[in-house]
């Protein structure tokens, strides 16, 4: 059986399912998109050495952060990882909903070859978004008009495979290919975003700007990985002289934005059972919900 626990970040997730995988002889397998890069280890709430020698954690460490990983990697990567241990007890936890539904449902990405998008660099995303809308509005209402990258990936699937992304989509079932049952952490926003901040404030602590400065002493601040919250305001704020205590706050902001983006998310396009606590949880378990 695989448990997929899902919730906005700092929602216990993590905590969760080390308890239970220890308690009922699970495995850990990560379901984040950046907590398979080495040396993020921080600002990525990573599960610590420590605690994936407790049980067996798959997924994490994988990569360098200058290594490309795409969400069709993702896919490749985790569907792999489930085949190896379906008849274990398996805990897949993160707060990527998009690239978790992408490797459990009957998701296809079509092989393309790379196309040269530099002549859409100069535009605005006013500008990206009324393009997308004049070739493929279908795919254009489901996508924010200033989230420039899955704009311009819309754009770039059409550019090299000649289909439009919504054709794409249509022509998939969605079923889900898993025994899978989706938890999701249920806490109140007021209590939620406070467990953001002292996060960040932990995070700050054990030293998120030395981990940032030892990353940027290795790769270039340009890499897609550091797109990640925290590394990216930390990134920003050195290139424009900001304070620490403001970079600091800009990292709560955005990670409460993200925080509400996950709801969203996990409302509309996952069937999640949510939970309030652990014995829920548990409860579920010893069920086999």
């Amino acid at each position: 059986m695989i448990y997929v626990f899902v919730g906005p970040t700092a929602s216990g997730k993590s905590s969760c399912a080390l308890y239970l995988a220890k308690k009922y002889h699970g495995i850990i397998i990560n379901g984040d998109a950046f907590q398979v890069y080495k040396g993020m280890d921080i600002g990525t709430a990573k599960p610590s050495l420590d605690e994936r020698k407790e049980v067996p954690h798959y997924l994490y460490d994988i990569l360098c952060p200058d290594q490309n990983f795409s969400i069709f990697d993702y896919q490749k990567l985790l569907r792999k990882t489930l085949d190896e241990h379906l008849d274990e007890l398996i805990f897949l936890v993160g707060g990527s909903g998009l690239y978790l539904k992408s490797a459990l449902y009957d998701f296809t990405f079509e092989e393309s070859s790379s196309y040269d998008m530099s002549n859409y660099a100069s535009l605005s995303n006013e500008e990206l978004y009324e393009e997308l809308k004049r070739i493929d509005e279908k795919a254009s209402l489901k996508i924010h008009p200033n989230n420039r990258r899955r704009v311009l990936r819309a754009l770039e699937i059409l550019l090299s495979t000649g289909k439009k992304k919504s054709e794409i989509e249509d022509s998939q079932e969605h079923k889900l290919l898993y025994d899978a049952i989706f938890i999701g952490f249920h806490v109140d926003k007021e209590i939620l975003y406070e467990k953001i901040n002292n996060r960040v404030d932990q995070m700050i602590e054990n030293g998120l700007f030395n981990e940032v400065n030892q990353l940027l002493s290795i790769y270039p601040s340009s890499l897609k990985a550091f797109q990640a919250i925290g590394y990216k305001q930390i990134m920003e704020g050195f290139k424009e002289n900001k304070a620490q205590e403001e970079i600091i706050e800009d990292i709560k902001k955005a990670t409460r934005k993200y925080a509400k983006r996950q709801m969203t998310y996990f409302n509309h396009q996952l069937p999640v059972h949510w939970v309030n606590n652990l014995n829920e949880v548990e409860s579920m378990l010893k069920k086999g919900a």
